[in-house]
């Protein structure tokens, strides 16, 4: 009979751990799919379950809930974002530059799904606790990341700064235009030069 520290070992071995990573991102990709074709609020479990090709019981192995796999789904794609769009910028450009290249990557990061956009701003205050935790966390991100950007000697040395709050209404500003150009049949890039022009005038410093 196998003890209760061999079990322990068999359940995170390599192998095992590889397997539940291969079904989480299976769901994962599976709710995707499901919000681009029919948006969250007609997704269910059976459909997930349906297009990950596994069964409710592994799904329920993973998640507690469809919520929780969406809160899941959004914090790897926030994480995901913030990292693209710190890589996209050429910190030695000149500071309007850097606004644009960070800018085109945020868009480009949404471009391939905005409906996740459209579903991130629309469905998911409605999930409570979790989603408020999540959405604070997402903001933090985005804020520690523009801050990071506009703190290096080619910011400084141009006198360019913004604070917390004039970030965050630029990171709300940029989420609400995106989901209401997207409900609106446009396409993410269309807000392109109207983005940029509207995030490099809050850093313009004041004369």
């Amino acid at each position: 009979m196998n003890s209760p520290a061999a079990s322990v070992q068999a359940d995170t071995s390599p192998d095992k751990a590889h397997d539940k990573n291969s079904f989480r991102s299976r769901l994962l990709d599976a709710l995707v799919e499901s919000i681009v074709e029919v948006g969250y609020q007609n997704t269910t479990v059976a459909d997930i379950v349906r297009r990950a090709k596994t069964s409710r019981r592994t799904f329920y192995e993973h998640f507690d809930s469809r919520e929780a796999c969406f809160v899941a789904l959004l914090t790897t794609v926030n994480s995901q974002h913030v990292r693209g769009i710190a890589t996209a910028v050429d910190q030695t450009a000149p500071w309007q530059d850097q606004v644009r290249q960070a800018v085109e990557a945020w868009i480009a990061s949404y471009q391939a799904h905005p409906e996740l956009m459209v579903a991130w701003i629309r469905d998911m205050p409605a999930l409570g606790a979790s989603a408020r935790a999540l959405q604070r966390e997402s903001m933090e991100k985005f804020v520690a990341m523009v801050q990071a950007m506009t703190s290096t000697e080619v910011f400084r040395s141009a006198g360019v700064s913004i604070s917390r709050r004039r970030t965050i209404m630029m990171l709300g500003g940029l989420r609400e235009l995106t989901a209401i150009t997207v409900e609106s049949g446009g396409q993410v890039g269309d807000i392109t030069e109207d983005a940029v022009q509207a995030c490099t005038a809050l850093l313009t410093p004041l004369s």
